[in-house]
């Protein structure tokens, strides 16, 4: 397999409004994130993935685009950008920024002239079309509740938007709009960015004729995806993309392709290089979300499922294609609360052992922000303490239309909603977690006296220091990042086991995601006398014939023949 330092790499992402609040108005930004450069140096990342950050009305955090080449004022200036990126290539990290090019903001100035006049030259850069029977064109349902289609009294039709109605979706077979776009994408190369994550990157092609989507019993709106998903010109375009900006460049590229399968993510990042370097999926992050309300449930993942789903990426791209592995990010919750166990006794055992089973795996780490404290979910108590659009729009519907109680949809939101991940990085145990000065955009999780930066850059057993050390190993052992992948104990219902081969070199990776002792009986080639105990999440682990393991205990056993 060909060696390349974005599969090596382990990435961090920023949520730049929670990250670090440089002048006290409560909202993170650009210079916050200069200041805690050498914090992110010591951890050992190699890349930071910094969500948006350009000129934005931020109807949707920033994912509503009104300039794609100005900072958002709430961040900074493009100064403060150049000295961010300066800063971080002086300590040896790269800035992977995020592309997204489905939609604009409705305040673009190519949405503003598009929506002036049926012959105004922008009108193509989107969608529009005629109502039908005095109703929306289609029967799509946007992601955020409510129809994809907004009227618009101007011209007397309908633009489609499969977010936010301020999130207009731009019309990829318009080669003007190709043009626009990878002219941008070259002048934040030339500024000297090294990649680009992707947002919602499979829905840039959709189907002619935009046909109305498949209803599920007792749905509001019939699915967009059959038409808007893996659309029948994405790798057309996305080729067109690498040649014309990509491959001029020395840049990690990840796109974000939900619903993608495995033999789709091939044809996406296949090792030909055409296209894109990896891709996110959320196949893994999905599981348990089927339920009559979808994602908005607090059923647990079942490891046996997730085991199922984790192994069969890992091979079936192996030879094909390269893989990304993530628990969380900007919209999902703590996994660490999902997956883990975020009680006292358990926390900071089980956010390890999440560490251990991703950061063993071959594919590229990313880290999202809190994730290397173990930060857990929020117990916002109120609907007013949300500030997610999803969130908010999902609660107005579902308790609207009587499928659940208030209190009810509030403890989903507690389980499921976004803001678990965008509450403040908690640095210190000072007012507001040392996030800021003023007051926080969001609230701040309660639990930062306990669980923060200070106190664990104070200890060498923390969830920090253990996240330092898998990262350090990963860059020691070409086992990590290469080795191939074996499912051990498929049916264990408590027990994820896995197998890690590069030539004459061997990795067991043994994790217990419960709260019991269980007993493993560890194969002879990785008996005390042929194998190292390479990291382990308890501080007198030993290698044994007969494990007891301890309530989410894990443990990586390295042999060389």
């Amino acid at each position: 397999m060909e060696k390349t330092w974005w599969k090596e790499a382990v990435v961090y992402q920023i949520y730049p409004r929670s990250f670090c609040d440089s002048n006290g108005d409560g909202i993170g930004d650009l210079n916050g994130i200069t200041s805690k450069m050498d914090y992110l140096k010591e951890l050992g990342i190699d890349v930071i993935w910094l969500s948006p950050v350009y000129e934005s009305p931020n109807d949707d955090n920033g994912y509503d685009i009104s300039n794609y080449r100005g900072i958002m004022k709430e961040f900074g200036t493009m100064e403060d950008f150049d000295r961010m990126l300066a800063a971080a290539h002086e300590r040896g990290i790269r800035i992977v920024m995020d592309l997204v090019v489905n939609h604009t903001s409705d305040e673009h100035p190519w949405f503003v002239e598009s929506r002036k006049s049926k012959e105004n030259p922008y009108r193509d850069y989107y969608f529009w079309r005629e109502g039908k029977d005095g109703k929306e064109p289609n029967n799509w349902g946007s992601c955020f509740s409510g129809s994809a289609w907004e009227y618009d009294k101007t011209t007397d039709m309908y633009y489609l938007h499969l977010f936010s109605k301020k999130q207009p979706d731009l019309n990829w077979d318009n080669p003007k709009v190709r043009d626009a776009v990878f002219d941008m994408m070259d002048w934040w190369c030339q500024k000297g960015i090294d990649g680009f994550r992707m947002d919602v990157i499979s829905m840039i092609s959709k189907v002619p004729g935009l046909p109305d989507g498949p209803k599920a019993p007792g749905a509001l709106y019939g699915s967009y995806g059959p038409y808007s998903v893996h659309g029948p010109h994405v790798h057309e375009y996305l080729q067109e993309m690498n040649r014309r900006v990509l491959s001029k460049y020395d840049l990690l590229t990840v796109g974000e392709c939900a619903g993608a399968t495995v033999e789709q993510a091939a044809k996406y990042a296949s090792l030909d290089g055409k296209e894109l370097n990896m891709v996110f999926q959320f196949e893994h992050t999905g599981l348990s979300s089927n339920g009559p309300l979808g994602k908005w449930t607090d059923k647990k993942i079942d490891l046996r499922e997730l085991k199922e789903v984790m192994s069969r990426w890992e091979t079936g791209l192996e030879g094909k294609a390269w893989n990304s592995l993530y628990w969380c990010n900007h919209d999902q919750p703590r996994m660490v609360s999902r997956l883990g166990n975020d009680s006292p006794q358990f926390w900071e055992y089980s956010a390890k052992t999440l560490a251990v089973c991703l950061h063993m795996m071959q594919g590229t780490p990313y880290v999202y922000q809190g994730e290397e404290l173990g930060m857990t979910n929020v117990p916002f108590e109120k609907l007013k303490d949300y500030r997610d659009i999803e969130s908010l729009n999902a609660y107005e519907e579902e308790v609207g239309r009587g499928s659940v109680t208030p209190d009810e949809m509030l403890h989903y939101l507690r389980c499921r909603s976004r803001d678990n991940a965008r509450t403040p990085v908690q640095w210190d145990d000072s007012e507001h977690a040392g996030f800021t000065t003023g007051t926080p955009w969001i609230m701040v999780n309660p639990n930062y006296k306990e669980i923060n930066a200070k106190e664990q850059l104070s200890r060498k057993n923390s969830v920090f220091y253990f996240y330092k050390e898998l990262i350090r190993l990963r860059k020691e052992y070409d086992i990590i990042p290469y080795g191939t992948y074996q499912l051990l104990l498929p049916e264990d219902p408590d027990l994820f086991v896995y197998e890690r081969k590069l030539g004459e070199e061997r990795l067991l990776v043994i994790c217990n995601f419960s709260e019991k002792e269980l007993s493993y009986e560890v194969p002879e080639e990785f008996s005390a006398e042929n194998a190292k105990l390479l990291i382990a999440n308890y501080e007198d682990a030993k290698i044994a014939a007969h494990l007891t393991l301890r309530p989410y205990e894990s443990l990586v056993l390295y042999q060389n023949c």
